[in-house]
């Protein structure tokens, strides 16, 4: 989706924004590995709190909170970490560029142009109606101009980078691995989960998204390291993982999913006392995963090239 030129002269820039994302590059050597959370973008417009019903800590459920911080130390064993900086309310990264929902506008989008998929059609989509509980977000439509606004600042750099990395490893080393990382809420905020629930989902759509062996490997080491682990149920993936994922083309994506429950108070929206014992593990898990893959590869890590 683009904006005319036309459009544009009716846009309100935000001249306080921050950049579409954060990119954390190795610190020594490069690695086939990119980590990726679209999630824990923290930053709310002022013209998108004034539309919302919800204050900024009822905006914030919707973030994977802290979990650019978990994974922050991938760069000192080789993995590129790119964040995102605007809030999940306000954008879904992890969602198509035209996965809309035309009700949402005023005037209407044209359907004919849209994804309506069942993510949209919950309240979900590229920009979201509701947070995860089901309370809207909105005190009501937004002009149509807000959905190409939305998409060509935030979605479409943040995107582009994303490739461009992928792009970058795949001529580097032959191979290309996206970890793409997420939270999710506990059992007692999921009735979908048993009493207890897993520690970690790993989602590889249903291994279309990546190759089986690194799935396998994933699983094995968090299980030794101590997490209850769980493959695609009930997250297989969202859209980069089936995006970007391409096996065939040495392109593999993995989504992971981290309990909040094990390193944050969900409701108070703060880190556990244990936050950095779960960040030590899932370093130690992510190396690992990296060196186990590299040797199974038979690669060589390479000077750090300009990100």
């Amino acid at each position: 989706m683009t904006t005319s030129n036309k459009n544009t002269s009716l846009l309100v820039m935000d001249s306080n924004a921050p950049p579409p994302y954060l990119l954390r590059a190795p610190e020594r050597n490069s690695s086939p590995f990119i980590f990726a959370a679209p999630h824990s973008g923290r930053y709310y417009p002022p013209d998108f709190r004034a539309r919302s019903v919800l204050d900024t800590s009822g905006l914030q459920r919707s973030e994977d909170a802290f979990v650019d911080h978990l994974f922050e130390d991938v760069t000192k064993i080789g993995g590129a970490l790119l964040v995102a900086t605007h809030a999940r309310s306000y954008l879904d990264l992890n969602r198509a560029a035209n996965e809309l929902d035309t009700t949402m506008f005023t005037p209407r989008l044209p359907p004919q142009k849209l994804n309506n998929s069942h993510r949209v059609k919950v309240g979900l989509g590229l920009i979201p109606r509701i947070i995860a509980e089901g309370v809207p977000i909105y005190k009501g439509p937004l002009p149509a101009r807000e959905a190409a606004k939305r998409v060509d600042t935030v979605h479409t750099p943040y995107h582009r980078k994303l490739a461009q990395l992928l792009t970058d490893r795949l001529s580097q080393f032959g191979v290309a691995y996206l970890i793409d990382c997420h939270s999710m809420p506990s059992e007692n905020r999921n009735r979908q989960f048993s009493k207890r629930g897993p520690d970690i989902v790993l989602g590889d759509s249903w291994g279309g998204a990546c190759e089986r062996e690194l799935t396998s490997q994933a699983e094995q080491i968090f299980i030794d390291a101590g997490f209850r682990v769980r493959r695609n149920i009930p997250y297989s993936g969202g859209y980069s993982t089936v995006h970007y994922g391409n096996p065939a083309q040495n392109v593999h994506a993995l989504q992971i999913e981290v309990n909040r429950a094990i390193y944050m108070d969900e409701a108070r929206q703060t880190p556990l006392s244990d936050f950095q014992l779960v960040k030590d593990s899932l370093h130690s898990v992510c190396k690992i995963l990296l060196e186990r893959t590299q040797q199974r590869l038979n690669l060589q890590t390479i000077p750090l090239a300009a990100e």
